[in-house]
């Protein structure tokens, strides 16, 4: 086993949008293959066209660009085992499903949903398998002749896996070790459908991890109790030396309460539950997504790679490249893994702290725009340098920082009230002729000079520094002072400190 090359792959169903449970599980492919120096391929589960939504793979594609997880081959991609969408596949599964058919490990069976819906109601917890499979409608108890006419007049049919009873089937499971399951628990699964001549998904997942010579499977805990059919499966093939190696990655849980995460916790709680926003068209519901409720890709990448793994140390901060070398399937958690958004929040935080301040002015420039600001790239670059370790997202920004772009039209009556003394107009107005009277109106000059006047004149430092700021921010918050008055100019730092004498006197 350890020979092969490792091969993963992420396959979703175009049913809708991109759930962060499936985000993760690529990310975890993603990482796995690239630690090994393998491939990540990229399928897509189509075979039940009922479900398919117009839209979802391409949004599913978007979804990865942006957050920076590439695959090697697949749909959109290219690669060696093509097709890699399940519907252009039709003629690969249908020889696969005659030579179960051939080698007896398989049956043709004509039962309709109203049928097995009766015996459903005659039989208590009814299940299709060895002790019921002699009662039915299929080629196991109806006559070749039978079997045959009923084909060829295009009767519809399904063929169902044929599984013995009562066998010890082992799964090994790299996070949960050895599952062994009574081979009695499961029933004939359907395989193949004659309507739309595609197969199911267990009988596609099979014969494409197979011909895609995939190594290791990574999946959802979801997909647990199907394992001991695929394992059966790939032993009816006689596939078994090629049978990849399992791996089933804890859920995600609802941030309160039981349960798995689902977008009605993520309405009701107020977080994206999908990479990028979704707009459903069949209902028009518009879903929120993380790239447009201003998350950095790298930040979510962190934050999801840490629901269920941990890296064996209290580090948290990592990058691709660093989850990369640190991660390891063995300490993914059996348990489920709540899902924490308020944590999402602070990763987020803490990237755009790391982030390039130019960076962030290029995504912070439209918000201004929007708010009928236009300044230079790099009074915005200064303005974000100053303010990003206050926020969360790129666009509190512009709550934080907007007295930098946008005079106070009126002043904060609480700070008023505290700044403001009877000497503070004099005051003030004593400052506007110093700072008027500078030609050299650097931070480091401005603060000297200003120092030494209060110093000289034995005023009071607090009173002074706090008139300031309100006359240039509005209110009492805001970086280094002379941090502000650099960015302002002269110019507007004057019209400034004499307006506000003008309103509060």
């Amino acid at each position: 086993m350890s020979e092969r090359k490792v091969r993963v792959r992420f396959a979703p169903s175009p049913t809708g949008a991109l759930h962060i449970g499936g985000v993760r599980t690529a990310l975890y492919n993603y990482l796995f293959a690239r630690q090994h120096g393998g491939d990540l391929i990229f399928r897509i589960e189509d075979t039940d066209s009922n479900r398919f939504v117009p839209g979802a793979e391409e949004y599913i594609i978007e979804s990865f660009k942006w957050l920076g997880i590439k695959f090697d081959e697949g749909v959109s991609f290219g690669g060696e085992h093509g097709p890699y969408r399940q519907s252009e596949r039709r003629d690969i599964y249908k020889k696969y499903v005659q030579q179960l058919l051939d080698n007896g490990k398989a049956y043709i069976a004509f039962d309709t949903p109203e049928e097995l819906d009766a015996k459903r109601k005659e039989v208590a917890n009814f299940q299709y398998d060895a002790s019921t499979r002699m009662g039915m409608r299929n080629s196991l108890a109806m006559p070749k002749e039978e079997v045959d006419a009923l084909i060829a007049a295009g009767k519809q049919y399904v063929v169902r896996f044929l599984i013995e009873p009562n066998e010890e089937v082992h799964v090994h499971d790299i996070i949960r070790g050895e599952v062994v399951v009574n081979s009695s628990v499961l029933d004939d699964k359907v395989l193949y459908k004659s309507a739309d001549e595609l197969p199911t998904y267990h009988l596609a997942n099979i014969v494409d991890d197979h011909l895609m010579e995939v190594s290791h499977v990574i999946r959802g805990e979801e997909w647990l109790p199907s394992a001991p059919l695929h394992v059966l499966l790939y032993r009816a093939f006689g596939w078994e030396e090629t049978m990849p190696e399992f791996a089933h990655l804890p859920l995600l849980l609802k941030p309160d309460g039981n349960g798995k995460l689902s977008k009605r916790d993520g309405d009701r709680l107020g977080f994206p539950v999908f990479p990028l926003e979704w707009h459903d068209p069949k209902t028009g519901d518009v879903s929120s997504g993380y790239r447009e409720s201003g998350y950095l890709p790298e930040a979510v990448i962190n934050f999801l790679a840490l629901l269920g793994w941990n890296p064996g140390t209290n580090q948290e901060i990592m990058s691709l490249d660093e989850l990369v070398q640190l991660f390891d399937l063995s300490h993914c958690s059996k348990a489920g893994a709540k899902f924490d958004f308020e944590k999402g929040k602070w990763f987020n935080h803490e990237y755009i702290k790391m982030k390039d301040n130019g960076e962030l002015a290029d995504l912070f420039m439209p918000v201004l725009q929007a708010n009928g600001v236009e300044a230079s790239k790099e009074v915005v670059t200064t303005v974000v340098g100053l303010m990003k370790e206050r926020v969360s997202f790129v666009k509190e920004l512009w709550d934080t920082c907007k007295f930098f772009f946008v005079a106070p039209t009126e002043y904060d009556e609480k700070t008023r009230k505290k700044r403001w003394k009877e000497d503070s107009a004099e005051r003030m107005t004593e400052l506007a002729q110093l700072l008027e009277s500078l030609d050299d109106f650097s931070a480091e000059n401005q603060e000297k000079v200003v120092m030494q006047w209060i110093a000289d004149k034995e005023y009071h430092m607090g009173n002074v520094m706090n008139a300031f700021r309100l006359t240039l921010v509005g209110e009492g918050k805001g970086p280094h002072i002379f941090d502000i008055t650099k960015v302002l100019g002269k110019e507007e730092t004057l019209a400034r400190i004499r307006r506000a004498v003008e309103v509060l006197k």
